[in-house]
């Protein structure tokens, strides 16, 4: 009798040693949307996800003249808004979108405004404010359509021939910027030529095996480390006596905001504004909203994809799929453009260099992303940490731009990989094409806007437009085809 016990007991108890391993192999794998890593953890991953958007979120800001602090604090208020939005479910950073560059650049030139040490008027971005909460209301009767017509309307007319290519376009699109970044635009050869490209590709090689051999939580951290890496290196090279690639903060910045504590150098309340009527400013920016819906369209597959590898990893089955909260999220970038607008940021859009950064370290976590948020918030209010992100070496953001805008690309590849795109179709080929050819020729050839009867199309919207148009045409008799063929 003593003996079956024990023989009783030893199953249960090799089983037991086994589950140990396993439940530290599934925390390794990553964590899904409501899983919330530990308080250490969860502020590192953060960390890297502010870093991450930063680059392009403050470039846009440059390019357009928007203040920079707002912009930060305008993305971090608009993420966690999406996030109540969508129920805490879907793990999404929303950014400025380099798609409204030009319909901004237009607006001012219409309106006779110029940018004065790098920033624009505020009566300017007032008149931009209008805009950009006017073309929120077109994603959000894209999620509209989706909640009554369901999602097959959206899937009808954004098809993975269309979302795949668009995903490529937005980060082939942006490889001129990353290299623009990386490596000087200069013929002759100086020391601070030789180390700036030399810390960018550090920071690129890094990172990249950072990703690759990194194992359990340092794995989870590679573009944190990359841009630690670079940094460091810099500071090397200046403190041998070498090129200083730091920068420094323009004075312009605390020359606009809306209250300083003192001199600012400590605590500057952002340059909040209230929007001002303009339907120049509603004419030029509001349509530039169709671009960012084929791009929110393909990260939801994108995550899709990427959430549901780590849940099988993890031995887990999802409680619900993100494709079929598509109409939530296009609603809730539409409402987030809005209160972007409000506070006197940018238009934008969920972003891809947030969700590459999950797919490589495999944190899906929503928690992680509101704490984000909350950081950027904190960030744009304190001189110092604004000061410290403007310090960081241009070098070092475009090593991490090149390693990024290429995943973005990638991703891209992805969508149309796991929703099995015929590619010996000459359909989807002649999609395909003219989608990647108008998209990647008009940022090259035109600098990003399509001269096209008089009208300035962004290559990224245009692309997408004709791509959907093409599609639906292409499409045709289709549907009756693939019936009669059912029939026989």
């Amino acid at each position: 009798m003593e003996t079956e016990c024990r023989l009783r007991r030893q199953p249960a108890n090799v089983k037991e040693r086994k589950t140990i391993p396993m439940k530290q192999s599934h925390e390794a794998v990553g964590y899904l949307p409501e899983e919330r890593p530990s308080f250490g953890k969860l502020l590192l991953y953060a960390i890297q996800q502010v870093i991450v958007m930063f680059p392009a979120t403050v470039t846009v800001a440059l390019v357009t003249g928007f203040q920079v602090s707002t912009t930060i604090f305008a993305s971090g208020l608009a993420t966690l808004f999406f996030i109540l939005i969508t129920g805490k479910k879907i793990p999404l950073y929303y950014g400025s979108s380099f798609a409204y560059l030009t319909a901004i650049s237009s607006m001012c030139a219409a309106e006779g405004f110029e940018k004065v040490d790098g920033i624009l008027p505020t009566e300017a971005i007032q008149y931009a404010q209008f805009g950009i909460i006017l073309s929120g209301l077109i994603s959000i009767a894209a999620g509209l359509l989706v909640r009554f017509f369901g999602k097959k309307a959206v899937e009808t007319i954004l098809p993975a021939s269309i979302t795949g290519p668009v995903a490529m376009i937005i980060g082939l699109t942006l490889a001129g910027n990353a290299l623009g970044d990386a490596i000087p635009n200069a013929t002759e050869v100086t020391s601070e030529n030789v180390w700036w490209t030399v810390i960018a590709l550090i920071t690129l090689v890094s990172t990249i095996l950072y990703s690759r051999y990194l194992k359990g939580f340092l794995g989870q951290l590679p573009l944190l480390l990359g841009a630690l890496t670079g940094c460091a290196v810099a500071g090397i090279v200046f403190a041998a006596g070498g090129t200083n690639l730091f920068r420094s903060m323009p004075e312009a910045v605390l020359e606009a905001s809306l209250w300083r504590l003192g001199d600012g150098s400590i605590f500057a309340v952002p340059a909040f504004s209230l929007p001002k009527v303009s339907w120049t400013a509603a004419a030029a920016i509001m349509p530039i909203a169709i671009a960012t819906i084929p791009e929110s369209t393909a990260h939801m597959y994108q995550l899709d994809i990427y959430v549901n590898d780590v849940a099988r990893k993890k031995g887990k089955k999802m409680k619900y799929s993100l494709i079929d909260m598509l109409d939530r999220n296009l609603i809730g970038d539409g409402i987030c453009d809005m209160i972007s607008g409000v506070v006197g940021g940018p238009a934008g859009t969920n972003y891809g260099e947030n969700i590459s950064t999950m797919a490589i370290t495999k944190v899906f976590s929503v928690p992680v992303l509101a704490a984000a948020a909350i950081i950027a918030m904190v960030v744009s209010f304190f001189t110092p940490l604004i000061q410290v992100i403007y310090g960081i070496p241009l070098a070092v953001i475009g090593g991490l731009e090149i390693y990024l805008f290429g995943a973005i690309a990638a991703q891209g590849v992805a969508i149309m990989i796991d929703k099995k795109v015929d590619m010996f179709s000459s359909k989807n080929i002649a999609v395909i094409a003219s989608i990647m050819v108008i998209g990647i020729g008009g940022n090259y050839a035109f600098g990003g806007n399509i001269p096209f009867f008089g009208l300035q199309v962004p290559c990224i919207a245009g692309a997408a437009i004709f791509g959907i148009l093409l599609n639906l045409l292409l499409s045709i008799g289709e549907r009756k085809k693939e019936t009669k063929e059912a029939r026989e």
